[in-house]
């Protein structure tokens, strides 16, 4: 449990987690934006105490936009609220929060068997596709909640040349500032541009939670940015 302060001075008690998983032996877990789309919406549709019914009939990603409307369900029990998340090419990230007891474990388990089922479907394989359990990791002190956001968001840039080494806190670890910030434009598979104002998968995200803290988020994000570019000591970013 942790107390979250943000600029009204309100102090919200909550529980807050960083889970991520890989696929097996390095392989991709997205081979295409299908891919991408079908997990997005996974996340939504599994978001729920019901069963989540066929969501193969439901899926539909013309267009990439928010396909995860709520025309597709009537009311909902929420397991989770999700107030970030990334998709890279073997691996996921998310911040959730508990809305009813074990529901993380729950929405896990959905999104993991339901993910692993479609690919198998499409691809005709077979076999498990994620690396033993999800991971989970507390958000307890305020320095870790205060970074967590951005690097998640910052994820993607493991796909920028020049850009790789963002994880080290030092003025050269981001070769380009603006490149690097434009690149994260193009990105849909985070929550990054929905925190920046661009409407992507609005209809997942729950973004109160940061907003209150961190207050506009593009201000928060080059803040932080522009303390790496100027900071002299080269120290680790980590999850922890």
């Amino acid at each position: 449990m942790m107390d979250i302060v943000g600029p009204s001075f309100m102090i919200m008690r909550m529980e807050l987690w960083h889970v991520m998983n890989h696929s097996i032996e390095g392989r991709d877990l997205f081979l295409d934006s299908q891919d991408y789309a079908r997990f997005v919406h996974n996340l939504y549709e599994f978001n729920d105490t019901a069963p989540a019914g066929n969501v193969y009939r439901l899926f539909d990603s013309s267009g990439m936009r928010d396909f995860v409307g709520p025309s597709f369900r009537n009311e909902r029990e929420l397991l989770v609220q999700i107030h970030g998340w990334v998709l890279m090419k073997d691996h996921f990230h998310l911040l959730l929060s508990e809305l009813v007891e074990n529901g993380i474990s729950m929405f896990l388990r959905k999104v993991n068997v339901g993910y692993a089922k479609y690919i198998n479907e499409r691809y005709e394989r077979k076999g498990t596709l994620f690396q033993a359990r999800t991971k989970k990791i507390l958000i307890a002190q305020e320095a870790h909640f205060l970074y967590i956001l951005h690097y998640l968001h910052l994820n993607p840039l493991d796909y920028l040349p020049g850009a790789e080494k963002w994880r080290i806190r030092s003025k050269s670890s981001i070769k380009n500032m603006s490149e690097a910030l434009n690149y994260l434009d193009t990105y849909r598979w985070s929550s990054y541009l929905d925190y920046s104002g661009k409407k992507n998968f609005p209809s997942i995200l729950m973004t109160f939670l940061f907003t209150d803290a961190l207050g506009d988020y593009n201000d928060a994000l080059n803040a932080y940015l522009r303390d790496t570019e100027n900071d002299g000591i080269i120290t680790e970013f980590t999850l922890e």
